[in-house]
């Protein structure tokens, strides 16, 4: 067992029966694939591209990828997914990673640096992470952590999450609840429901609260009721370790 799996068998774990979960790929799309199949399996899996109730047997590559169509309830189009799903509050949870989050879970997907038209490394992009972030009933956020990633202040807001603190999401008009839980590979944080701070609420077992501060850009504070994370069972790796091998499998199949 590793670190990553321990802290994707716990974003899987976030996801309850009967969700409709937006998912974003990568670590987001791999721990509601792995729900779907131990302890939710009437999740509903919404991508990007207009794959509604997609049911993949393999992780997929992209959002554009085949087997979320073919397996899907249905298809439509993707300005359906945004203005009929998620802006309509149809969406109850958002499943999204990050390059770098701060304090108050705003999340930068766009560039490191803090000169945007010359900046240290661009990155893919915002896609529809900013609506999710808007609009979805809460968000859940799937991260490594480490200070390039725990940053005091993100370089770019490409989604925001609770802004500056308390009463920002409500001054930008924005629905839904923001991000509820930030999982990562030492621990789970949560917004202070005061002041909207990310806070330490659990640890991943073998971890201490010094390596969690190490590992974070800012004074992170840590809540009286600290807890540890259930260790992953037997069949949850096993049937996380199954599902990776099917990407790898089919990206072996693939030609070059």
């Amino acid at each position: 067992m590793n670190t990553d799996e321990t802290m994707i068998v716990a974003a899987a774990r976030a996801l309850r029966d009967g969700a409709v979960c937006f998912v974003g790929i990568g670590q987001p799309s791999t721990a509601a694939n792995l729900a779907r199949r131990t302890h939710a399996p009437s999740l509903v899996l919404v991508y990007e591209s207009g794959t509604l109730g997609a049911k993949p047997d393999r992780l997929p590559l992209s959002i554009g990828d085949g087997v979320l169509a073919d397996t899907a309830d249905l298809v439509i189009g993707v300005p359906e997914v945004f203005n009929y799903w998620l802006q309509a509050g149809r969406i109850d949870v958002g499943f999204l990673g990050a390059a770098q989050i701060d304090r108050f879970a705003n999340i930068n997907t766009t560039v490191i640096g803090p000169d945007y038209d010359n900046p240290k490394v661009r990155l893919p992009g915002a896609g529809g992470a900013p609506e999710i972030a808007a609009s979805a009933r809460e968000v859940i956020v799937v991260v490594r952590q480490s200070r390039r990633s725990f940053v005091e202040r993100v370089d770019f807001i490409t989604s925001v999450g609770h802004g500056r603190g308390p009463g920002d999401r409500q001054r930008l008009g924005l629905r839904g609840a923001g991000p509820t839980e930030v999982i990562t590979d030492l621990g789970i944080l949560k917004p202070h429901p005061e002041t909207r701070e990310l806070i330490l609420t659990a640890l991943h077992p073998g971890v201490t609260i010094e390596q969690a501060r190490a590992a974070t850009g800012w004074d992170l504070a840590v809540a009286p009721d600290l807890t540890v994370t259930e260790p992953p069972s037997s069949d949850e790796l096993r049937l996380l370790r199954e599902l990776i091998a099917t990407q790898t499998d089919d990206t072996a199949r693939r030609p070059a």
